[in-house]
């Protein structure tokens, strides 16, 4: 999905460049923390390419914060907008109003269902079907994480056990790691992922 199209690329931009500078980080460090090139984190901060699923979750592990975290953070950006002020509100919350992220890579589809400022973090996920989405452990550090499947079914990667879950399955996680959703069938998965923080880093 081009840069135009996706309203959340050049807020994700602004909250990586956010998360790197409040940590006093250069653009080397960051690289070296997430495996994700500079020349990349560059142009992402920059809002000149649009991060896929994957790097996504390696930015985030590096910053000790979940996916959902850094896209949440981001839909809030920035700070002491209006945009964040309606987001925190509570209240009735239209699909219109929030802003889909979309993987280039995959074609994942991703939708905040709560603001950034809820105590617990929720969103829709939309896994096109032969979509593949690796994260590292390090991702899930200091979250308690669910993940409830509500259409299809989602081959879920749990370190060394697999998963397969359908419509109505639900999966606690427990410690961090390595995870894969993937889907090997022929029609789309959607699925919720419910996640509450444990210790601030």
């Amino acid at each position: 999905m081009s840069n135009i199209v996706d309203p959340l690329v050049g807020q994700i931009a602004a909250r990586v460049r956010t998360e790197r500078e409040r940590r006093r980080w250069t653009l080397a460090q960051l690289a070296d923390a997430s495996g994700v090139s500079q020349a990349m984190i560059s142009r992402i901060e920059r809002a000149e390419s649009s991060p896929t699923a994957v790097v996504l979750g390696k930015l985030s592990a590096a910053f000790r914060l979940s996916v959902a975290s850094l896209l949440a953070l981001a839909e809030g950006a920035p700070e002491g907008t209006a945009h964040e002020t309606a987001a925190g509100e509570t209240g009735v919350r239209r699909p219109a109003d929030t802003a889909e992220w979309r993987d280039p890579a995959t074609g994942y589809r991703r939708r905040q269902i709560t603001g950034p400022r809820f105590p617990a973090e929720i969103a829709e996920i939309r896994l096109p079907a032969g979509a593949r989405v690796p994260y590292p452990a390090a991702a899930f550090a200091f979250v308690r994480q669910v993940v409830w499947v509500l259409d299809g079914r989602l081959t879920f990667h749990d370190g060394a056990t697999v998963h397969e879950l359908n419509a109505g399955d639900t999966i606690e996680l427990g410690e961090p790691a390595e995870r894969v959703f993937a889907n090997t069938s022929d029609s789309e998965c959607r699925y919720a992922v419910v996640l509450t923080r444990g210790t601030t880093p």
